[in-house]
């Protein structure tokens, strides 16, 4: 009778086991894209995938950028060509912060830069500019074809796909990719106000991206700072090389090494 009773208790136990490993894997299908904390992509956990809209372009078939998005560079002869594009890059040691003030960049966003950049003196400011080329299901105020309300983006530097309402406008933000900081600390200090003020509204120097995101990257080059999703790396090198060699500005030795090891370098 002992064994018997024994017997039954092990059964019992399973089945209580059992039943609890299906409670909790209900619990976790009801929950779990709400409330777990998934790692997105270039998390200790792996590569991941970068997200891409469909209409997204790499780089380096963007040289203006007024194409939407920034597209991973994948093939290994793309990614050879970035390292050459890379390679081009010049380089100088990092000068002083001294004087820098965003208005000495213009206003933002202006649509007057007077270089004859992309979008400039449409009518529109370069904010919704580039909400307006990289967001999907665009809306725009009643009577308007210019500023945006709503919109979702497929953020290159997450992998997130970001619903945005301009009732919550700082969750998508304007990404320099050469931050102005930077510039002016690598040359643009000596430019004309002009010039300044194009490179600060060239839509080959913005992305939208997550809000957040963005701010934890602050003035940093890519030495110091690369976009969390690992596999759109290679394209924001890319990216911040051609605003390099655009407007003449030269990159730190650290920073062009960096770029380069994103592309394989």
């Amino acid at each position: 009778m002992r064994s018997e009773r024994h017997m039954r208790h092990i059964g019992g136990t399973r089945r209580v086991l059992v039943a609890s490993a299906a409670l909790l894997g209900t619990g976790l299908l009801l929950t779990g894209c709400d409330s777990a904390d998934f790692p997105i992509d270039g998390s200790a956990s792996g590569a991941g995938v970068p997200a891409q809209s469909g209409r997204a372009v790499s780089p380096l078939d963007n040289p203006d950028g007024t194409k939407p998005g920034l597209a991973a560079i994948t093939s290994a002869a793309d990614k050879a060509k970035a390292r050459t594009l890379i390679e081009k890059v010049a380089t100088k040691g990092r000068g002083p912060k001294t004087g820098y003030e965003r208005d000495k960049f213009g206003y933002a966003w202006m649509d007057s830069a007077p270089g004859g950049i992309p979008f400039a003196h449409n009518g529109c400011d370069s904010r919704n500019d580039l909400l307006k080329r990289d967001g999907e299901q665009v809306r725009f105020r009643s009577g308007s074809d210019c500023v945006v309300t709503s919109l979702t983006l497929h953020d290159p530097y997450t992998g997130k796909t970001i619903e945005w309402t301009k009732s919550r406008a700082t969750t998508i933000q304007i990404d320099h990719v050469m931050p102005l900081s930077y510039d002016w600390q690598m040359g643009a200090a000596h430019w004309t106000k002009g010039k300044r003020e194009d490179i600060a509204n060239d839509p080959l120097n913005l992305i939208p991206v997550d809000g957040p995101t963005n701010g934890s990257k602050s003035d940093s080059g890519p030495a110091a700072w690369l976009p969390p999703s690992k596999g759109i790396r290679c394209s924001y090198a890319v990216r911040f090389a051609q605003v390099s060699q655009k407007y003449d500005l030269p990159v730190t030795a650290a920073d062009k090494q960096a770029m380069l090891a994103q592309c394989g370098g």
